[in-house]
């Protein structure tokens, strides 16, 4: 119960690794407001953890700007909001650029910025974690937006961690691997597609969601008081070889 007391906000808190993290958090005495634009999803994490819900279309940054300040002030911040749009060097277009860019960079630049200002008009203190992904250090084809906007939001949270440093306030990344969420069990269950990627990680296999979830928890925590502008890769040892 670590976090008894404590506030935070999780955007994607619906589905996949930001509900992990949500029922994680809730279990260790957090209270979770949750960020998410399928009301359905917000309306089940309520049932199950007490939660509090905000729909919200983080591709719209008035919306996102509306909904940290219908959030109010918390204590830790956990960017977990993401999509893809698979697209090559050659096949990129201006939709799919903007869908993947607002999302997974700017919404959490905006998200960063009202928490920020909301904990340093209380005093200063908290804590980020931004969620990121091994594909802001290695080259995957069809990657080519989504690799820019993880390895720009790293580049944008040493910025963060810098300048909210003063303020008491750290920021950190998780780089997770393949997770398996519901989602990506099945979408990586057929050995021939996985079994490549695979052997790429010297723990031979991949990360559950509830290890990415303990990994940002520990970040969060006062165990981690003097980490701030770290990337942790919660990825098997897949970037050290």
């Amino acid at each position: 119960m670590q976090f008894h007391g404590k506030r935070v906000i999780i955007t994607g808190a619906g589905k996949g690794i930001g509900r992990t993290c949500a029922t994680l958090m809730a279990a260790r005495g957090a209270e979770v407001v949750a960020l998410s634009r399928t009301a359905s999803d917000l309306d089940s994490l309520q049932a199950d953890i007490g939660s509090r819900g905000i729909r919200v279309d983080l591709a719209d940054p008035a919306a996102t700007r509306a909904a940290m300040a219908e959030a109010g002030v918390a204590d830790y911040l956990i960017n977990s909001a993401g999509i893809n749009v698979l697209q090559s060097t050659f096949d990129m277009t201006e939709d799919g650029y903007e869908a993947v860019m607002g999302i997974n960079l700017r919404a959490a630049l905006i998200t960063c910025q009202e928490f920020g200002r909301a904990r340093v008009a209380a005093g200063g203190g908290g804590a980020i974690v931004n969620i990121t992904s091994i594909a802001g250090h290695r080259g995957f084809a069809d990657h080519l937006c989504y690799a820019a906007s993880k390895a720009g939001l790293e580049g944008a949270s040493r910025v963060l961690a810098k300048e909210l440093g003063p303020h008491g306030i750290r920021v950190n990344c998780v780089a997770p691997t393949i997770t398996l969420t519901e989602l990506a069990a099945e979408a990586w269950s057929d050995p021939a597609k996985a079994q490549p990627m695979m052997v790429r990680h010297p723990m031979n296999r991949f990360a559950e969601a509830e290890e990415v979830a303990k990994s940002i928890a520990l970040l969060l925590s006062d165990d981690a008081g003097i980490l701030t502008g770290a990337v942790l890769p919660v990825d098997g040892g897949f970037l050290a070889v």
